[in-house]
């Protein structure tokens, strides 16, 4: 019986590390880079419905001066970047990582003004939802960080 026990133990433990290493985190990551792409192609389009897609229904967007909580929220504090031809600035994910699990990921890129200077950093937490689907759960940019190697 104590040896039925730890082959049915060994078993299991087999099957979920299995499943863990069953997760294709490269494919997962090109799903979240091709999802923050659109979310930034939203903006550049000036297409507030096709932005909001890409927002969790419980996301935390960080700005300069205050936490936006909640997707109707965050989509209320941005519409006024989204009057006008053209985008005050725009994105793009230069990295993309994914937990083993392959349920949230972190995409990080640079900020352009219109002009196309760099002005900071975006940093968004991205969690595949049940149906497969990756959406915006935390938001946060930040300044062009210096290098400390540069006179």
């Amino acid at each position: 019986m104590k040896g039925t026990m730890v082959v049915a133990m060994a078993l299991l433990g087999a099957i979920g590390a299995s499943s863990a290493a069953s997760v294709d985190t490269a494919a997962l990551a090109e799903q979240v880079k091709a999802a923050e792409t659109a979310f930034a192609g939203a903006m550049a389009a000036r297409n507030l419905d096709a932005f909001a897609v890409h927002i969790s229904d419980e996301a935390v967007f960080y700005g300069r001066e205050s936490v936006t909580r909640g997707k109707a929220a965050v989509v209320a504090s941005w519409k006024p970047l989204f009057e006008g031809p053209k985008a005050p600035f725009s994105w793009a994910p230069e990295s993309v990582e994914v937990l083993d699990s392959g349920t949230l990921a972190l995409s990080a890129g640079p900020v352009r003004n219109a002009d196309g200077k760099q002005i900071g950093t975006f940093n968004s937490i991205w969690r595949r939802e049940a149906d497969g689907t990756w959406k915006v759960v935390f938001d946060k940019g930040c300044p062009v960080c210096e290098d400390p190697s540069k006179p």
